[in-house]
């Protein structure tokens, strides 16, 4: 999916997060959010050089299981997920370079 796509409204679930078999990083957060707003430009630099790691961006808010499953409190939070584990996460980055770390982590994590 594009970086600069709109979060996703249709929830995939926590089972099917966990089955996933590649490295994934799950984007909570909603379109009128400034703080996801002004994220959104480090997160696609950021992502540019990992081709290998899939980005999936989650509409969070009131009702929205899969962020509660994984303890979103803020926006945007970025959860680096590989095999149903948690490798990094980071809520409201200001750097890219603490994304690139963090991709970093997660592509070298078995």
């Amino acid at each position: 999916m594009p970086q600069n796509s709109p979060y996703q409204t249709s929830q995939l679930t926590r089972d099917e997060i966990d089955a996933l078999d590649e490295a994934i990083v799950l984007d909570f957060g909603t379109d009128w959010c400034g703080h996801c707003n002004a994220a959104a430009p480090l997160v696609a630099a950021a992502m540019n050089g990992h081709a290998g790691v899939r980005h999936i961006k989650v509409e969070d808010g009131p009702g929205r299981r899969l962020g509660r499953s994984f303890g979103v409190k803020l926006w945007p939070s970025l959860i680096f997920v590989r095999k149903g584990q948690e490798i990094a996460r980071l809520v409201r980055p200001g750097k890219q370079e603490d994304i690139e770390q963090a991709l970093q982590a997660l592509e070298s994590a078995t």
